[in-house]
C-alpha cells in the first residue's frame, strides 16, 4: 500500500514532517486547506499553517498537488504522462536548472501514476495569471527572458537523452500525436470552429495532414521545454521589477525545439493587436539573454525557428482540449488559445512550413 497521501489524508504531522526533513525547524499544530488554481489534469490546494514552534524561514503555506478527481482527465495524465513527468521534474533537474520554480518539499509517484503528490513553496504575493486576460509586454518580456534559466543550462545537452521519462521526437511518438489530432479534430471543429474564420479552420485542419510539421527525430538546437509555458502556469509577482516570473506545472516537460515554448507563449499569452507591434523586439530580448547565458545561436535562425514554432500551441489546443474534463472555464480557455495560436500562425505566413 502507498504512503502517498489523499488530500484527505494530510495532516499536521505529516506536513511537519516534510518541512523537518527539508532542514526547517517547526511544528504544525493545525492548518486549513482549500482548493486553489484551475488545472485540467491536476487538482491544488493551499495550507495555510499554524505553528507551535517554527523557525524564521518557516513558510506561512504550502501548495499541495494531486492527480485531478475527473477519471478522463486522471487517464490522460497517465496516457500522456504528465505526472510522471511532473514528479521526476522535481526529483531529478530542478536543481540543475536556474529558471525560476518553486521549492519542492515532496515528490512521491507510483508508477507512472495517477496517484501522485508534490508538496511545493506557496508563491504569494505572486499571482497566477491569467490566460483569458492576456498580458502586456513588460509581462511577456518578463516570462520569455525567464525561459532562459531552462534552456541555457540544457542547450544541447545529449545527457538529457538518456532520461526515458523525458522523451524527445521519435517516430513512435510523433505518430501516435498526429493519430491523435486527426482523430480529435472533428470534434474539436464541431465544438470551437463557430469561434474562428475559415482561414483558421482551415490552417489547423492542414496542420493535421503535414508531414513537414512531423518531428521524428531531435535536432540541433534542443533543449528541455515546458511545452505548456503559458499565464495559467506562470506565477507573477509584481512587487518585484521585472516583475518576478515562476514557472509551474511541469507535467509536460520534454525536448524540442527552445523557440517553442516562446512562440507557445506569445502567441497564446497576448492579444493578436498588443502581440504584433513588440513580437520582434520580444524575440530579440530572448535572443540576447540567451546569447549572455553563453549560448550560440544565430538571430535569423532564431525568428525563423520562432515563426515554424507558432504550430507548438496547435497540439495542445486541439489534443488537449477534447481528452480532459470539459468545464465552462476551459472550453473558454481553448476557444482563446485556439484563436490566437492560429492567428498567430497566419499572421506569421507560417504556412509556408506546412
Amino acid at each position: 500500500m502507498s504512503n502517498i497521501p489523499t488530500p484527505e489524508a494530510v495532516t499536521a504531522e505529516w506536513l511537519t514532517a516534510q518541512l523537518n526533513r527539508n532542514g526547517v525547524d517547526a511544528t504544525i499544530s493545525s492548518f486549513t486547506q482549500k482548493r486553489v488554481g484551475t488545472g485540467q489534469i491536476g487538482m491544488c490546494f493551499r495550507y495555510a499553517l499554524t505553528y507551535s514552534n517554527s523557525a524564521p524561514d518557516a513558510p506561512t503555506s504550502l501548495i499541495g498537488k494531486f492527480p485531478s478527481d475527473d477519471p478522463s482527465s486522471r487517464a490522460t495524465g497517465v496516457q500522456l504522462k504528465n505526472f510522471l513527468k511532473e514528479v521526476c521534474f522535481y526529483q531529478e533537474l530542478q536543481s540543475k536548472l536556474s529558471i525560476n520554480t518553486p521549492r519542492c518539499y515532496y515528490a512521491e509517484i507510483v508508477g507512472e501514476g495517477p496517484e501522485f503528490m508534490l508538496l511545493l513553496e506557496d508563491l504569494a504575493p505572486g499571482e497566477q495569471g491569467d490566460q483569458l486576460k492576456g498580458c502586456d509586454a513588460k509581462i511577456a518580456e518578463a516570462a520569455v527572458t525567464q525561459l532562459v534559466g531552462l534552456h541555457g543550462p540544457s542547450w544541447c545537452d545529449q545527457s538529457l537523452l538518456a532520461l526515458d521519462w523525458v522523451g524527445a521526437p521519435n517516430p513512435e511518438s510523433s505518430a501516435m500525436v498526429a493519430g491523435l489530432y486527426q482523430m480529435v479534430l472533428p470534434g474539436f471543429l464541431e465544438r470551437y470552429g463557430p469561434g474562428l474564420d475559415q482561414a483558421q479552420q482551415d490552417i489547423i485542419s492542414a496542420y493535421a495532414t503535414s508531414t513537414k510539421m512531423a518531428s521524428n527525430s531531435l535536432t540541433e538546437p534542443f533543449s528541455l521545454i515546458h511545452i505548456d509555458y503559458r499565464l495559467d502556469n506562470l506565477l507573477i509577482d509584481k512587487t518585484q521589477q521585472p516583475p518576478r516570473i515562476t514557472a509551474v506545472d511541469w507535467q509536460s516537460i520534454t525536448l524540442g525545439n527552445p523557440m517553442t515554448d516562446v512562440a507557445y507563449f506569445i502567441g497564446a499569452g497576448m492579444l493578436p493587436e498588443d502581440r504584433r507591434p513588440v513580437e520582434r523586439q520580444l524575440v530579440e530580448s530572448y535572443h540576447k539573454a540567451l546569447t549572455d547565458f553563453g549560448i550560440e545561436y544565430d538571430l535569423e535562425q532564431c525568428w525563423q525557428d520562432y515563426r515554424r514554432a507558432t504550430f507548438a500551441g496547435f497540439t495542445v489546443t486541439v489534443v488537449a482540449s477534447m481528452l480532459v474534463q470539459q468545464t465552462d472555464r476551459g472550453n473558454e480557455m481553448f476557444s482563446v488559445m485556439a484563436d490566437r495560436h492560429s492567428r498567430h500562425a497566419l499572421d506569421l505566413a507560417a504556412e509556408e512550413f506546412l
